[in-house]
């Protein structure tokens, strides 16, 4: 099989959709099919070049919405060679682009959504929301109305976005994504991290890691922990991503004036092995969002056997809860200290069981083998590598 995928951006810093697609593609081409990716990055951008599978950068877009003139041209000549084309999010012209050019077309396209359709956004942001609402109709509806399948992760993603906008229609699969867990013994990586973070060994370690952003709950964490923090003297935070929207300095403020700046460090993105380290460093890994679509950090604690504390709003939050792989609360400072005191409040038995709960929890549902599979399978169904056929009726 032939697959293009198309993303706004392969920036690392991204996140979850950009490591979803190379974990696709690996497992992919090791099968021998043929992926590629095309992206709106300026081709001089310096993330661009380290990448495992052949990477078409058509920018520099404009603005945020990513518009260029190279894209639309390039793909109406491109997807002649591939057997169907995989666009990942919404409201940038990356998606839009693709439904230009193979709306009427034999060559299928899918949309991976990556919860930009959840009804947090619309609650946060009013007035975005009514900017998106008269945009809707005549661009992000037709995207996914004319889409081969719109692809959710969770089937709770899935329920939510039915919800944000009207007219709604598309044709709804879930396909859950899923990592490949570190291949190395975890002492080789814990050790990598206590090296370069020495002043943590000793530490009863709860680490944060993803993007410095409000809808991360990042203010609620750190509240709880200064709750919590007197009676625990071991106790120590890690608050490890990048902070894209300038928010780790105000953080930091409120750490100050809560009297724990010194039991908080923040190492910035955390890559290869010292991201591994962290989370086999860990005694709980703590993300208390107010909005996350699938949380792939999450699943990376659980490939490390690390215990997770989660909110209700991450859309994987059941098959955590089933396994009792952590704990659950609803998102909001009341939840986030219950949080902490449920975990620190469980005796070692407990969490030893809890860590291997954790770890079984990934195998059945997130390992990134299972989940490769899945998605050819589901590409398959909706009839990839036949041409001729037709979309069939949406039926809602």
């Amino acid at each position: 099989m032939r697959l293009l995928h198309v993303i706004h951006s392969v920036n690392p810093a991204g996140g979850g959709p950009i490591e979803w697609i190379w974990q696709l593609a690996a497992i992919h081409s090791q099968a021998g099919h043929d992926v590629s990716v095309a992206c709106l990055d300026s081709p001089r951008a310096p993330w661009l070049g380290r990448n495992p599978i052949p990477v078409f950068a058509l920018g520099p877009g404009i603005f945020k919405y990513g518009w260029t003139p190279k894209f639309v041209p390039w793909l109406r000549e491109y997807s002649e060679n591939v057997d169907a084309v995989v666009a990942h999010g919404l409201w940038q012209y990356g998606s839009f682009g693709v439904w230009r050019v193979l709306r009427n077309g034999a060559i299928p396209y899918f949309v991976l959504p990556q919860g930009m359709l959840d009804p947090w956004f619309k609650r946060r942001y009013p007035l975005k929301h009514l900017k998106k609402l008269l945009y809707w109709p005549w661009a992000e509806y037709r995207v996914l109305r004319d889409a081969r399948a719109v692809l959710f992760t969770a089937e709770e993603e899935m329920l939510q976005a039915r919800k944000s906008f009207w007219p709604y229609r598309c044709r709804e699969r879930v396909v859950p994504m899923g990592i490949t867990p570190p291949q190395g013994d975890a002492a080789h990586f814990r050790e990598a991290f206590f090296k370069q973070y020495p002043q943590l060994a000793g530490k009863r370690l709860i680490l944060f890691l993803g993007r410095i952003h409000e809808k991360k709950g990042c203010d609620l964490l750190l509240r709880a922990f200064a709750e919590v923090a007197p009676q625990y003297p071991d106790l120590h935070l890690i608050m490890a991503g990048p902070d894209q929207v300038g928010w780790q300095g105000r953080l930091q403020e409120m750490c100050a004036t809560h009297g724990i700046s010194g039991r908080v460090t923040w190492p910035g993105m955390l890559t290869g092995d010292l991201k591994w380290g962290a989370l086999y460093a860990a005694e709980v890994f703590a993300l208390i969002s107010f909005q996350e679509n699938f949380g792939l950090a999450v699943v990376e604690a659980l490939a490390c056997g690390t215990p997770v504390l989660i909110s209700y709003a991450i859309n994987i939050w059941r098959e955590i809860a089933a396994a009792d792989a952590g704990f659950v609360e609803a998102p909001g400072q009341e939840g986030a200290c219950r949080l902490l005191k449920r975990w620190l409040e469980t005796g070692d038995s407990n969490r030893s069981t809890m860590r291997s709960n954790a770890r079984r929890c990934f195998e059945k549902h997130f390992d990134a083998g299972r989940a490769a599979e899945l998605f050819l399978q589901t590409l398959n169904e909706c009839g990839v590598g036949t041409r001729t056929s037709k979309n069939e009726p949406i039926k809602r």
